[in-house]
């Protein structure tokens, strides 16, 4: 079996580079290949889980359903974006001051299917603003589980897999997960007994993703790693924030990235685009689905082995993307678009975001090397947590006037991106 794993993680990894284990110790090396597929089939049904239990899609069609107002579902992608990334400033201090990490990923894995467990319980029970608020309040736990997992799981990854295996390993967890989601549009799009549905079932589905991915990233072998830095998490987390002072390029990159949120944030305006078009909402999830699904699979290898060659070029070329994309929205939402025009938008717009995750996950976890991995992604993922919230805030009060107006705000912002990215360094080789 293990020399089977070796072959096939050779054949994937091309394992003649002379830089197969770049940037990891060397008592780890001889357990790459395991690790490799460990990581990512929990990986898959993390992202699985995702898409499951989607706050662009299934939650807000979800609520809707249930008899929910609107408001609950403009909550869910801040809630969810920004509860997952705010505490990491300190969760990192706490993490750091243990030398096995991966304990933490399962602990968080392990709650975020308890806590989607007990959603789907709410939605098969409850209706009406009594369900809206017990998703909503559920989805804050579920945010600072997912922070957890985010903080331990880059720091397992950057001691587990070399340097130039990392992209490959998130784009194909990623192109993984696109072709689960590829299905769930399929089960809604196609001439099924819908009146028997219940998306309460992806729900279920989702806590049994995460339950298993915890299993297989317990069995992850990880090499102990330094504890220095770790302890009081208020007291460290004040230290940490010392590196945008005195480390430059891990500013830039904080900055930049900063600037890439519009790639998630811009999703659902392609959405609100399409309002009154299509055969019914159940239906318009299902083609969402099905964009969302596709742009994962075909993009997530290919931007994997982009990010390998040179993450720093892959933000570059999708905050571009990002600013073309968006400013082609505005043009477009001056019309009438149709239904199929919006989903257009949507497919590349999914595409390009997942460019920008695979490209600013790889190249921070590249930058920090060594054992300050832990501290660039709780810094920078809480101060996006508070960009996020403020972006967000602006950019619905733009669209409440107009959709045109946030859009290309996006825009401009891609720009300014891709201008900033220029200056960074590589980290790759």
């Amino acid at each position: 079996m293990k020399h089977n794993l070796e072959s096939l993680y050779e054949y994937l990894a091309n394992e003649e580079d002379a830089r197969a284990c770049t940037d990891i110790p060397d008592t780890a090396c001889a357990e790459v290949p395991g690790n490799f597929f460990k990581l990512l089939l929990s990986q898959w049904l993390s992202k699985t889980g995702d898409a499951l239990a989607s706050t662009k899609l299934v939650l807000p069609w979800l609520l809707a359903s249930l008899g929910a107002p609107a408001f609950f579902a403009g909550l869910l992608v801040p809630i969810r974006e920004s509860g997952s990334l705010l505490p990491q400033l300190f969760i990192g201090g706490w993490v750091r001051s243990y030398r096995i990490r991966k304990t933490f990923f399962v602990l968080g894995s392990l709650a975020q299917g308890v806590i989607v467990l007990a959603m789907a319980l709410v939605a098969l029970t409850l209706h009406g603003a009594t369900a809206g608020w017990s998703i909503v309040g559920l989805l804050v736990l579920f945010s600072l589980a997912r922070g957890l997992c985010s903080v331990a799981s880059k720091d397992v990854l950057g001691k587990t897999i070399p340097k130039t295996r990392r992209g490959l390993l998130n784009g194909y967890s990623a192109s993984g997960a696109g072709v689960i989601t590829l299905v769930l549009g399929a089960v809604l799009v196609l001439p099924w007994q819908k009146g028997d549905f219940d998306v309460a079932y992806y729900l279920l589905a989702a806590a049994a993703a995460w339950g298993v991915a915890a299993v297989l990233y317990a069995a992850v072998i990880e090499t102990p790693g330094a504890t220095d830095g770790g302890g009081n998490a208020i007291k460290q987390a004040l230290h940490n924030l010392t590196l945008l002072r005195s480390d430059l390029p891990f500013r830039r990159f904080v900055i930049a990235r900063a600037l890439l949120v519009g790639s998630g944030l811009s999703a659902p305006y392609f959405v609100l685009m399409a309002s009154g078009n299509g055969e019914g909402d159940l239906v318009n999830l299902g083609y969402l689905l099905l964009v969302s699904g596709g742009a994962e699979f075909v993009s997530g290898p290919f931007w994997g082995k982009f990010a390998d060659r040179s993450s720093r070029r892959l933000m570059m070329v999708c905050a571009a993307a990002i600013s073309v994309l968006c400013f082609a929205g505005a043009a477009v939402n001056m019309s009438d678009p149709g239904i199929v025009a919006v989903l257009l938008l949507y497919f590349i717009s999914s595409v390009v975001h997942q460019g920008v995750r695979l490209g600013r996950k790889t190249y921070v976890v590249d930058l920090a090397g060594g054992n300050r991995r832990t501290d660039y992604v709780s810094v920078s993922n809480s101060l996006i947590g508070i960009v996020l919230i403020m972006a967000g805030g602006l950019s619905a009060a733009l669209a409440h006037t107009s959709v045109t107006a946030a859009l290309v705000l996006f825009a401009a912002m891609g720009a300014c991106a891709a201008a900033l990215i220029w200056q960074l360094p590589e980290v790759d080789a």
